[in-house]
């Protein structure tokens, strides 16, 4: 009799449905560094083989840093522009019903299904001088195929994904009943933005406009038919990297990859720690 006490008095543990701690950390680990760090250190590695001065050189040519102006400037503006206007699609495929949702809907994952190098072409050929959208354009004296502007165009497509999709469960998880309490207490429109629903949204909004960065700062295939890839004007890095692979030039190769890394990490940074310090801000709020 003791001994049923007892034994019904213990907890009983939850049944795991796959392996334990350990097991799984180690798989974890395991796959990581096969998938990402080792080849992130081989990268390092191979560049490491070079002189400081060699280094110097290859990464501070004069084409080289007007790739690098161009690359991560138009990827902070695209990126910029789809959290905005991603995030009005979002609202609206939230928000509203209308004829054809679902077609709108599944357009926005277009551009992850499309292959890069179509999606190009298919830029190039709309905004080209005797493109559908590009000879209305041009009378305008505003350029768009061969020109930066061509590849602000190009990551600006292929980023809007990364914000709709992330913002989107966001918003459907947003209890309206603040808004309305907001609307019933005398807040206009703006106000209720402002401080209900911007606030609510913002870390998705971050985390999407990360993503979009992330993407565009390494897009090629898109880019490279619309951008014309004319020296100081619109070349990008991403082609300078192929460019010296082709050229069997590794060395130079990885020493142009490990400036796009660190570059890239220290934005990616600053944008997740700014992310943490608004949900914390948020948490507290709340609190």
């Amino acid at each position: 009799m003791a001994l049923a006490i007892a034994a019904a008095g213990q907890v009983r543990k939850p049944a795991r449905v796959i392996p334990g701690f350990h097991l799984s950390l180690g798989f974890t680990l395991f796959y990581l560094a096969l998938i990402v760090l080792i080849p992130l250190s081989a990268v390092f590695l191979k560049t490491f083989t070079m002189t400081w001065d060699a280094f110097w050189t290859a990464v501070s040519n004069e084409r080289v840093v007007a790739s690098y102006k161009l690359t991560f400037g138009a990827s902070l503006i695209g990126a910029a522009l789809n959290v905005v206007f991603g995030g009005i699609v979002a609202w609206v495929l939230v928000r509203y019903r209308f004829p054809g949702k679902k077609i709108v809907d599944a357009l926005v994952d277009l551009p992850f299904a499309l292959p890069t190098a179509v999606a190009g072409i298919a830029l190039t050929a709309l905004y080209s001088g005797n493109g559908w959208i590009g000879r209305h354009l041009e009378p305008l004296g505003i350029k768009v195929a061969f020109t930066p502007l061509g590849v602000l165009v190009a990551l600006t497509f292929i980023g809007l994904p990364f914000v709709v999709r992330t913002v989107q469960p966001v918003l459907e998880e947003a209890e309206r009943e603040l808004e309305e309490a907001a609307a019933s207490l005398g807040a206009s429109r703006l106000q209720t933005f402002a401080r209900v629903i911007f606030p609510t949204i913002l870390p998705a909004l971050l985390t999407g406009f990360a993503l979009a960065f992330a993407r565009a700062t390494g897009e090629y295939g898109s880019v490279i038919f619309i951008a014309g890839n004319m020296p100081m004007v619109s070349e990008i890095t991403p082609l300078f990297i192929i460019t010296k692979l082709e050229q069997y030039d590794y060395t130079g190769a990885t020493a142009i990859a490990v400036v796009m890394l660190l570059v890239s990490f220290a934005l990616l940074l600053t944008i997740n720690l700014l992310q943490a310090w608004t949900r914390k801000r948020g948490h507290g709020g709340r609190a």
